[in-house]
């Protein structure tokens, strides 16, 4: 079962004793500071909890699975998340 942005609102509202609103706004601006984060390639670091990083990966070539032909992939940015030790523990 996954949690949905209103559970979430709903949970974080209950545990700061705030309104769902502030709640709401505190998630949206947390989502938007990771964004622009990782948009300028910065390293965002929530000790024990979670890393969130951009990763650059190479030009490589690749395979079209349908036709087999072999295609180039330029090179690109992706997001790299891991798991810090609080959440590792919480998972056992």
């Amino acid at each position: 079962m996954a949690i949905t942005r209103s559970d979430l609102v709903s949970a974080l509202a209950e545990k700061a004793g705030t309104s769902k609103t502030d709640a709401d706004a505190v998630l949206s601006a947390l989502a938007d500071t990771l964004l622009d984060a990782v948009s300028k390639g910065e390293k965002v670091s929530i000790p024990g909890i979670l890393s969130v990083e951009r990763v650059e990966r190479a030009a490589r070539t690749g395979r079209n699975p349908a036709t087999g032909e072999t295609i180039e992939i330029p090179a690109g940015y992706g997001v790299k998340v891991s798991a810090g030790s609080k959440l590792k523990a919480a998972a056992k």
